[in-house]
């Protein structure tokens, strides 16, 4: 099958034919449908965060199941599916508490001496977060993926993997964002605007978004913004104080820096809490006035929007086929494989949306 290699930190990805292993017992072959091309991804590249090479990149993806393990009943080949960063155990002290998204993922991968699930001509490929998107095949572990209805197209199925679980997730889940908020979103990509439709289905009452591009602000308002603060050509913090006279109820930080990391916190109101979904880069120091914390205002981190992903996937999906959840708009371009690296380029341009790869 082909796959995306990256094969060296800040190189381009090499298109590359590699070999799958058969499941294992508790394993799920799938054929790739779509796959989104996410900014996390990006941080990987570029070494932001580490990885090994070669890997093949890609955590946010839609498939039909080809084969199954011997132990696997929870779906059966031609079965649509979504993958998932936040595949949990059940068994650990984290998901024993109501925490699986924060799950170590231990006895869901195979050992690093053992057959690979990827390689190429004999040699092992690193899976990266154990799902491995960017090919035309994904080898994983059963808890890993979770069933969603056929109605639900496979192109837009893709993008509840982490685009949508981890904004909307962020607010109503980690930020527990409810009626009559005051929230402001900082940064307009991808995973900011499904913040903003998660502080709208959620009846968030002011939903501010903020960002640099005028573009990005446009689309903000389709997804649910009530207001937009352009940081190109004003102070965000202080709008923002003006225009609620006093702070917001939430901020969510949505672009992974120390400056807007600081910023949402600088911009709450008294007991507010920011949110911080944007992976900052390693060795980042966030620093806060002190004398800020006697007012109770809190920042909280928040990885793949705390999802329960075999809960709150299906419901998503749901809400879009009611009309309630948007995905068509999130979807800037679509790509081939070959085309993948145009799509990491839309990424550092800052593009609006996302792009998908269609297998």
């Amino acid at each position: 099958m082909r796959a995306a290699v990256l094969t060296e930190v800040n190189e381009s990805l090499e298109i590359m034919d590699l070999e799958t292993d058969k499941p294992r017992a508790n394993e799920v072959l799938i054929r790739t449908a779509t796959a989104g091309v996410c900014h996390s991804d990006l941080h990987f590249q570029e070494g932001k965060y580490p990885c090994e090479c070669p890997t093949v990149l890609g955590h946010e993806a839609s498939g039909v199941v080809e084969a199954v393990g011997s132990d696997v009943n929870y779906v059966a080949p031609g079965d649509h599916v979504i993958t998932c960063v936040s595949m949990s155990c059940g068994d650990c002290r984290q998901c024993f508490r109501g925490n699986p998204h924060l799950c170590a993922h231990e006895g869901l991968v195979r050992a690093p001496g053992d057959t690979p699930r990827l390689s190429r001509k004999g040699d092992r490929i690193h899976q990266f977060n154990d799902l491995s998107c960017y090919a035309e095949q994904m080898l994983v572990h059963e808890k890993a993926i979770v069933k969603i209805t056929e109605d639900l197209p496979l192109d837009k199925a893709a993008l509840l993997g982490c685009s949508v679980v981890t904004g909307v997730g962020a607010v109503q889940r980690t930020a527990k964002v409810g009626p009559g908020d005051t929230i402001a979103v900082v940064g307009c990509g991808g995973i900011g605007l499904n913040a903003i439709q998660g502080a709208r289905i959620a009846g968030a009452e002011r939903v501010i978004a903020v960002d640099r591009l005028s573009d990005k602000l446009e689309l903000s308002r389709v997804f649910g913004a009530t207001d937009t603060v352009d940081a190109s050509e004003v102070d965000a913090v202080g709008t923002i104080l003006e225009l609620t006279r006093g702070g917001v109820d939430h901020a969510i930080e949505a672009v992974g820096l120390k400056q807007t990391a600081e910023q949402c916190f600088n911009m709450l109101g008294v007991g507010g809490t920011a949110t911080v979904i944007g992976m900052i880069p390693i060795g980042t120091t966030i620093e806060l006035q002190g004398v800020a914390l006697l007012a109770e205002r809190k920042i909280q981190g928040s990885v793949m929007g705390s999802t329960r992903f075999r809960i709150d996937m299906p419901m998503y999906a749901n809400l879009y086929l009611q009309g309630r959840l948007k995905l068509d708009e999130l979807v800037s371009r679509t790509l081939r494989l070959d085309e993948i690296n145009e799509g990491f380029e839309a990424l550092r341009r800052g593009d609006v949306a996302r792009s998908i790869i269609n297998f």
